[in-house]
């Protein structure tokens, strides 16, 4: 377990600048969102939603994986000492980026019309296709340059540029709803703030990286053959982003097509505030998840097999107890940040969330587990099983039953996958899933849950004071539970505290209730 926490503790120190900005700018974005949300009407924000769905499906197919292989080959390089060679991997992939975005940027304002109306039978909302669509070639120079950020390693960068993009959201949307603009003003900041992302990473990018590379005039074959290697590595990487990501747009065309807009709003503030999650999961990602990279199955399989159950755990122990107040209090969070004419949107969060619940299987491990390993091509057999079961389950549930469909279909598909999966590694490398552990923390979760859902229908207060009630009940039951039942045991909240011992003021959070719960155990007299 040693080597195991050394491995999560490097990975996490160093990409916490990385991790910080992430944080932020989705905090910030929020807060945006929150903003937009109480100055329009759940149909003036389903029509914004809509506006964002065609740009998002074409961003698939923007890549090819080359950004992939700007981080590779400029990190290659510059552990070679060979820092001066990289100016020909940034040109080739410069090059490359700016004239796919550039050509389905024109192709998307084309078609915007017949999308608009053909498609989504919506005529008004062909100029805010339009607009959105020039994010194709803004966000094609925001995510190049950010590509080298990470290859330079100089993450501080990335980070800059993402919570200026989520700043310049914030403000520029809210201002121009206000001007009357509704919707198109909506879009409007969306796409500015694409714009000075891309200004400001371009400047970051020449000031601290470009400008001190040796100058060179690339010849077109040689600009050619690099970006003939670099789609060779970063193709196969693109195949299985773009399949889930196709079928997630698939589901926004489908919904679309056979919700009305007031429903699609409601949907849209859910699964907003369903991305707070990420708090949960990126410190996980961030700590354990890299060390798959840092094993030979070959050699030390009785490490992978600690390193994939400690994985399953640690996300479980705090992933699923999330998921189970968010379900239990999804009303008065809902009425109390975005307010109360998005009466859908707790029904819609409460289902959307159910699909978190998927760790209790490993899934969030499971992927990174076979990238780390180099098993890439089982990862892309496993889209291609989601992508099998998602497109008839959506031509059969999201006609009939809309998005309460919607949100079934994206979860009922993901299972077969998972469940392959887990019976691959399983044969393969020997590594399973403790279920007792996982049961106990799912008991844990459910009665701490069902504390929290009879606190608030004793009272009769304000959706804040509610809250505010469900969720200290919800914190107070679980954290006396799982000890108890023995879901958390002294060793894991020793090993958690270590874990995230490098995040700075994330984990003087994540310690006080450790701590408590350690406090708990002792009392209980478990030592194990």
């Amino acid at each position: 377990m040693q080597k195991i926490l050394e491995l999560g503790k490097t990975s996490a120190t160093g990409s916490f600048q990385l991790f910080f900005g992430v944080a932020l700018s989705t905090v910030i974005m929020a807060a945006g969102t929150i903003i937009l949300a109480r100055l329009m009407t759940p149909e003036e924000y389903g029509l914004y939603s809509i506006a964002l769905i065609p740009s998002y499906m074409a961003v698939l197919f923007r890549d090819w994986g080359i950004n992939s292989a700007i981080t590779k080959y400029a990190a290659s390089l510059r552990a070679q000492n060979r820092d001066h060679d990289a100016r020909a991997i940034i040109t080739a992939g410069a090059l490359f980026e700016i004239t796919s975005g550039l050509a389905i940027t024109v192709i998307l304002i084309g078609l915007s019309a017949f999308i608009a109306t053909a498609i989504f039978n919506r005529p008004e909302s062909t100029t805010l296709i339009a607009v959105a669509s020039t994010t194709m070639i803004t966000g094609a120079l925001l995510t190049t340059a950010q590509s080298c950020f990470t290859g330079f390693e100089k993450m501080g960068l990335t980070s800059l540029t993402n919570i200026a993009q989520a700043i310049v959201k914030t403000v520029a949307s809210p201002i121009l709803v206000l001007l009357g603009l509704s919707a198109l003003g909506a879009t409007l900041g969306y796409t500015i703030a694409y714009v000075a992302a891309a200004a400001i990473s371009l400047l970051l990018l020449y000031l601290k990286i470009t400008r001190k590379l040796k100058p060179s005039n690339p010849k077109k074959e040689g600009i050619c053959r690099t970006l003939k290697e670099m789609l060779s590595y970063g193709f196969p990487l693109s195949i299985s982003g773009i399949i889930s990501g196709f079928l997630l747009q698939f589901y926004s065309f489908m919904m679309v097509i056979y919700c009305t807009d007031a429903m699609i709003g409601n949907y849209q503030v859910a699964t907003q505030f369903a991305t707070l999650l990420t708090f949960v999961t990126t410190p996980i990602s961030t700590v354990l998840f890299p060390a798959f990279s840092k094993i030979n199955p070959k050699e030390e399989g009785e490490l992978l097999q600690t390193v994939f159950s400690s994985s399953v755990k640690y996300t479980e122990i705090i992933l699923v107890p999330t998921t189970a107040a968010i379900m239990a209090l999804s009303q008065p969070m809902i009425s109390t940040i975005f307010g109360e004419k998005w009466a859908i949107a707790p029904y819609f969060l409460t289902l959307y969330v159910i699909g978190n619940l998927y760790a209790l299987f490993g899934n969030l491990s499971l992927g990174s587990f076979l990238v780390g390993i180099a098993e890439t091509k089982i990862q892309m057999k496993l889209s291609l099983i989601t992508l099998a079961f998602g497109i008839p389950l959506a031509f059969l549930l999201i006609p009939s039953f809309g998005i309460v469909g919607l949100i079934a279909g994206s979860i009922v598909s993901r299972a077969p996958a998972i469940f392959i999966g887990l019976y691959w590694i399983w044969k393969k490398y020997k590594v399973k899933i403790n279920f007792a552990s996982s049961f106990k923390i799912l008991s844990a979760s459910a009665i701490a849950a069902a504390a929290a859902l009879l606190a608030i229908s004793l009272t009769a207060f304000a959706d804040w004071i509610e809250l505010a009630i469900g969720g200290s009940t919800f914190i107070a039951a679980y954290l006396i539970l799982a000890p108890l039942i023995g879901a958390i045991t002294p060793c894991d909240i020793k090993n958690l505290k270590a874990l995230f011992s490098g995040l700075g003021l994330i984990s003087k959070i994540l310690n006080f209730s450790m701590s408590a719960m350690e406090k708990l155990s002792d009392a209980f007299g478990r030592r194990s």
